[in-house]
C-alpha cells in the first residue's frame, strides 16, 4: 500500500510515516519543512520504502509521478499559534490551495484521502462539548482567523470532491494533539510548558481555569489508520475526554519534568476557548477510544524533550 502524506515532517505525519513504514507500507512524504522538521523522519527517513519530497502542497506539481497511489493524508498547514500567526497567507493556502490539489490528487488516482480539520472549526462555540453537527462560532477577522477559516475551507473542498466527484474522502477533527517530536521552541501549550519546566522557569498563568483536552500522537494516528480502512466521510471528532484546566496541566507537568514552578495572577488569558469533544461518532463509527492516559503521554513526551534539548538541527539527517 502506497500513501502519501503532506506535513509528513510534522508531528502527527512523521509518526504516522514511522507507523506505516514499520507495518510494511511505502510511504511518500510531502513537506516544504517551513514549520516541519527533518529530523522528525531520523529514523524513518532510511527506510527504502520512504521517500521524501520537499516540495510545497499549495504548487500542483508536489503531486506529480507519485505512481500509484492508494491513500492520502492531508495534514500540512502550520499548526501552532505563533505558526500560523506569523505565516497567515501561507496557512490560508495550505488550506485551500494544499487541499485542492491533495483532493485532485485523490481524484486522479482513486486513492482513499484522509483530511485533518481542527476542534478549532467549532470556534468560540458555547457548546460543551462539541458535537460534530455544531456549526461553530467562526470570527472571520479574529486573531486565529487565518488558521480557522483555511480549516474550514478544508472540510468544504472535502465534502464538494466527494459529493461532485465521488473522492473517497474523510475528515477528522484532531483536539490538541501533543508527544514527542514537539520541539522546544513550539507554542503550543504542552511543549510550552515542558521546555519552561525543564529550564527551571516559572509558568506564569493567567487565572488557569481555562480548560483542554489533550490527545497523545499515537492515539491520534491510530485513528488516522482507522479512518483510512472505514468509507466514512465523517467529520469525526479525534480527542480525549480527560479534561484537565491548564492550572492542573502546568501543575502535572512541574511534578513530572522535577523542576520548575508556576505562578498565578488575576484575569484569563486571550486564547482559545475551551475544548473537549463528544466521542460518540468515533466510538460507534471508528471502534475508536484514546489508550494513552494524560499522565503518561506528558512522561513520555518530557522524557523526548529532555533528550532532544539541543534542537532540531542537532538530529538532522544528512541530506
Amino acid at each position: 500500500m502506497h500513501t502519501v502524506i503532506t506535513g509528513g515532517a510534522g508531528l502527527i505525519g512523521s509518526h504516522l510515516a514511522r507507523k506505516l513504514a514499520v507495518d510494511g507500507g511505502k510511504v511518500t512524504v510531502i513537506d516544504n519543512l517551513s514549520t516541519g522538521f527533518r529530523a522528525n523522519l531520523a529514523e524513518t527517513e532510511t527506510n527504502p520504502n520512504v521517500t521524501l519530497r520537499i516540495a510545497d502542497v499549495t504548487d500542483r506539481s508536489a503531486f506529480d509521478d507519485l505512481g500509484d497511489v492508494d491513500s492520502i493524508v492531508h495534514l500540512a498547514c502550520p499548526a501552532a499559534p505563533a505558526m500560523y500567526m506569523s505565516m497567515p497567507i501561507e496557512t490560508l493556502r495550505a488550506g485551500s490551495a494544499g487541499s485542492m490539489n491533495a483532493l485532485t490528487c485523490a481524484a486522479a488516482t482513486g486513492a482513499r484521502i484522509i483530511l485533518a480539520s481542527s476542534s478549532d472549526v467549532y470556534g468560540d462555540t458555547a457548546e460543551h462539548p462539541q458535537v460534530e453537527s455544531s456549526r461553530g462560532a467562526i470570527d472571520p477577522i479574529g486573531p486565529r482567523s487565518a488558521y480557522e477559516i483555511a480549516k474550514m475551507f478544508t472540510e468544504a473542498a472535502a465534502v464538494n470532491f466527494h459529493r461532485a466527484h465521488n473522492v473517497r474522502a474523510g475528515v477528522i477533527r484532531p483536539f490538541n494533539v501533543y508527544g514527542p517530536g514537539m520541539w522546544g521552541g513550539d507554542s503550543r501549550v504542552v511543549p510550552a510548558f515542558c521546555s519552561a519546566a525543564l529550564a527551571g522557569e516559572t509558568l506564569h498563568l493567567h487565572g488557569g481555569t481555562q480548560t483542554r483536552s489533550l490527545l497523545y500522537v499515537a492515539d491520534a494516528v491510530t485513528a488516522i489508520c482507522s479512518m483510512l480502512e472505514h468509507d466514512t466521510f465523517g467529520p469525526v471528532n479525534v480527542g480525549s475526554q480527560e479534561e484537565v484546566s491548564i492550572l492542573d496541566l502546568a501543575t502535572k507537568i512541574i511534578e513530572l519534568a522535577g523542576a520548575g514552578s508556576v505562578e498565578v495572577t488575576e484575569g484569563r488569558a486571550q486564547d482559545a476557548p475551551s475544548r473537549c469533544p463528544d466521542m460518540c461518532r468515533a466510538d460507534v463509527v471508528l471502534n475508536w477510544e484514546p489508550r494513552v492516559s494524560l499522565d503518561e503521554g506528558l512522561a513520555r513526551t518530557l522524557d523526548w524533550m529532555r533528550a532532544h534539548q539541543a534542537g532540531p538541527a542537532a538530529f538532522e539527517v544528512a541530506a
